[in-house]
């Protein structure tokens, strides 16, 4: 099945490692070219060597909304065009609720609600004035069932998965399709601890209908298919990819 995004330009957030990462280099296989933003300036470098034609860098702050909406004009300032924005940035830190600090609470949301939300604005002057584009945002199955120790990350999820469908519906009529992967567990280095002992692993596939993790290479498929015109009718959607978990009684 052939994607036809080759010559488009993306911008991929927490693109350094894991999913993002995987991401990013799968729009580069499929000559896409890219402009991976994430912290980690030594993880940026690595990504860029192994697609130097393809891939460009820009570490940056994604607490900073100025930062942030400068990402948009960046990415046309160096490829000429804007066309796929993938949301993948976000952190998940654990803890009780009742002890958790105000701070915490607000770093939460400001990466992983508030940046998408201002690189999708400062994206949309592009995309709308071309008629065209693709916004993925990349949820998580916490933001459709909450989990305990991960009430921020669960609420600002779910507030992702409002956001899209609400974007979908406005700017459906412009030709631009706003989706959202909600993704379970995957083998990256955020399941480290789950990865590194065979007890916890084994429980922890145990509420896995499909019996195993997600692989990267399989969600990031999920995002080369959302990026191109195979899903120009596919719009406000949350794509669940967990391996059944949700979908359990």
């Amino acid at each position: 099945m052939k994607l036809d995004i080759e010559g488009r330009v993306a911008i991929v957030t927490g693109a350094s490692r894991g999913l993002g990462r995987a991401a990013a280099e799968a729009l580069a296989a499929e000559g896409v070219s890219v402009l991976a933003a994430a912290r980690s300036e030594a993880d940026l470098k690595a990504l860029r060597e192994s697609a130097p034609d393809a891939i460009e860098t820009a570490v940056v702050d994604m607490t900073s909304a100025a930062d942030v909406a400068a990402l948009a004009d960046r990415a046309v300032e160096v490829f000429g065009r804007l066309d796929i924005v993938v949301n993948n940035a976000g952190i998940a830190p654990a803890g009780s609720f009742a002890e958790q600090s105000q701070e915490v609470w607000d770093e939460v949301f400001a990466i992983n609600v508030t940046a998408p939300a201002v690189l999708t604005r400062a994206a949309g002057r592009h995309l709308l004035a071309q008629g065209s584009g693709k916004i993925i945002n990349i949820a998580s199955t916490s933001g459709i069932n909450g989990k305990p120790s991960l009430v921020a990350y669960s609420s600002s999820k779910g507030a992702v998965l409002q956001f899209t469908k609400a974007l979908a519906a406005e700017w459906g009529r412009f030709g631009v399709q706003v989706n959202a992967i909600a993704p379970g567990a995957f083998e990256t280095q955020a399941q480290h601890a789950v990865l590194a002992d065979p007890e916890i692993l084994r429980r922890r596939i145990r509420k896995i209908p499909a019996g195993r993790m997600g692989q990267p290479r399989e969600f990031a498929s999920l995002v080369a298919y959302l990026a191109s015109p195979l899903s120009d009718f596919v719009t406000g959607s949350v794509l669940v990819m967990d391996g059944g978990e949700v979908s359990k009684l």
